[in-house]
């Protein structure tokens, strides 16, 4: 069975709470309740933990001291990154500030001639930019597993109305979201993937990320390159309390060769821009569960 479920912690109720927070006390109050959070989720989150010391331990090489304060400094970020992500699902854009980089080329490149693979990774706050594509948003269609969609959809759409993006569902026991995606881009549309995770392990690519092997899902990087479309690596990074940078990185054309896929090939393009990002916010990957072969 894989690592991940297709799950995400949390629930309905934890939005709810939070979007009153923010709404009522302010972002600083609801930073602070996190600390508090982070103290209980620690312990109460073994398998997450364990992941994240491993990850600070054996990745980045870190020591005892070390890896318990960046332990926790994870947690804190990626609670941060919730609050913020709810904040701005729930209409508090206002409350923070954004830049934007290499953005006139990927306007390029939505104003193409044809539909474009996006594919970021659980990394910074890639919801967080979903609100602000304008006019272009009725083009994206955001693909998400079925379980994590349906734990969160509901609640969301109470709070916010209809998403003027698409989701496409993805379901292990159909294969009605591949029809979708291929229509999307027959459309013309954007499809955004994230490459970072997978529920089955039938469809997988090993590679080597940050010095260690590790398991990719092969279906966006396949499905861009059978497709033949252009390819942008998008991340969103929170830089500081208010402030988050969206960076756009447009992926070299891929061309099939003797030795290298063209899926493989795009997928190490892939490793080699995540990891140049993780090394300037390590604290901002958030894959809490055994990632690499060694750590499984």
């Amino acid at each position: 069975m894989p690592a991940w479920k297709g799950k995400t912690r949390g629930g309905s109720f934890g939005y709810q709470f939070f979007i009153y927070l923010i709404k009522y006390a302010g972002l600083k109050a609801a930073y602070l309740f996190q600390r508090i959070i982070v103290l209980y989720f620690i312990p109460s989150a073994p398998k997450a933990t364990c992941a994240s010391w491993f990850y600070w331990r054996k990745i980045h090489g870190k020591n005892r001291l070390q890896a318990v304060r960046m332990l926790y400094i994870h947690y804190y970020r990626f609670g941060q990154v919730i609050i913020d992500k709810i904040a701005a699902l729930a209409g508090f854009n206002n409350k923070f500030r954004y830049d934007f980089h290499n953005y006139d080329a990927f306007l390029d490149i939505l104003n193409g001639d044809s539909g474009v693979v996006m594919i970021g990774a659980h990394f910074g706050n890639w919801e967080i930019g979903s609100q602000f594509f304008g006019d272009y948003a009725q083009k994206l269609n955001i693909v998400m597993y079925d379980a994590e969609y349906q734990q969160i959809k509901e609640k969301l759409k109470e709070i916010m109305g209809e998403n003027a993006y698409r989701m496409i569902v993805v379901n292990e026991d159909s294969w009605s979201h591949v029809f979708a995606i291929r229509e999307a881009l027959e459309k013309k549309e954007y499809v955004c993937f994230q490459g970072d995770r997978f529920v089955s392990e039938k469809y997988l690519m090993k590679s080597l990320f940050l010095g260690k092997k590790a398991d990719f899902p092969a279906g966006p990087f396949q499905i861009a390159s059978r497709f033949k479309v252009p390819v942008v690596f998008y991340f969103s990074e929170k830089e500081s309390t208010n402030r988050y940078s969206f960076r756009f990185f447009i992926a070299d054309p891929i061309k099939r060769t003797k030795e290298l896929k063209p899926e493989q090939a795009l997928l190490n393009q892939y490793i080699s821009v995540l990891e140049s990002r993780i090394k300037v916010h390590p604290e901002q990957w958030f894959n809490f569960y055994p990632f690499w072969e060694e750590e499984k």
